[in-house]
């Protein structure tokens, strides 16, 4: 089912503070910063209208130059969550708007098609918020920095399934399919104004992972099985690994 642009907005939260790599949005890759590529590959999606949401005037800047549209949001939010939430509180462009993707603005390598993956289990009508997630193996499980998803596939994994917890620990035991999760997010508006309000949920705060809060507050997740995830940018290594592969990978 094809979603009609209308009906969906793509939002990229960007902040200039990453603790891991300070300026991090603005960072070039082949001549234009990351958060520009982000944005373009948005745009290949072709699911609707996108926008970067941003606490910044220089990001801001280099979208609308390129003919974009960018939001400056509060640099005191506490998250992208919040941030895309502001957005469209600032926006009257967007008031009526009843879905809404959070795209991370460090993955420049993204593929549309996860956009669009997203926006189809989004129409299902049944899910709070939906998410994706990618097989892993034994030895990435490992891994801390990897998240794994917990997912219950009750009509197997070709169809949506439910999230059932995240963790940074190799879960679930046992011979289970290990899948690392890749995050981005659909969100239906009402059910993003729900999360905003509520406080950060002591499994949250235990594992850093803020999706738990919605799962702690009873909302349903749908998960989509993807073949790969993309790689995020978080360090210095990764924005060097980026680079050699450029000219490749897109």
């Amino acid at each position: 089912m094809r979603i009609k642009n209308e009906n969906i907005l793509t939002l990229i939260p960007a902040r200039m503070q990453a603790t891991r790599l300070p300026g991090k949005p603005m960072l070039e890759i082949a001549g234009k910063p990351m958060i520009w590529h982000v944005w373009k590959q948005a745009i290949r999606a072709e699911l609707g209208p996108v926008c970067v949401a941003t606490d910044s005037a220089d990001i801001a800047a280099c979208i609308e130059d390129s003919g974009g549209q960018a939001i400056l949001t509060d640099p005191a939010l506490p998250s992208g969550s919040d941030r895309i939430y502001q957005a469209l509180q600032r926006s009257d462009k967007f008031a009526d708007t009843e879905m809404v993707i959070n795209l991370q603005g460090d993955l420049p390598e993204l593929d549309p098609a996860l956009l669009y993956k997203l926006a189809e289990l989004l129409a299902e009508d049944r899910w709070d918020l939906t998410t994706l997630v990618a097989p892993m193996s034994d030895a990435e499980a490992q891994k801390p920095q990897i998240v794994k998803a917990v997912v219950s596939f009750p009509e197997g994994p070709e169809k949506t399934g439910r999230a059932l917890y995240f963790s940074r620990a190799k879960v679930p035991d046992g011979n289970a399919d290990f899948y690392h999760h890749i995050g981005l997010y659909g969100w239906r508006v009402s059910a993003l104004e729900k999360f905003v309000s509520l406080p950060p949920s002591p499994l949250e705060q235990s594992e850093k992972l803020e999706q738990l809060r919605a799962l702690e507050a009873g909302m349903s997740v749908g998960v989509g099985v993807v073949d790969d995830a993309p790689g995020g940018v978080d360090t210095p290594e990764d924005l060097d690994a980026v680079r050699e592969r450029w000219p490749q990978s897109l």
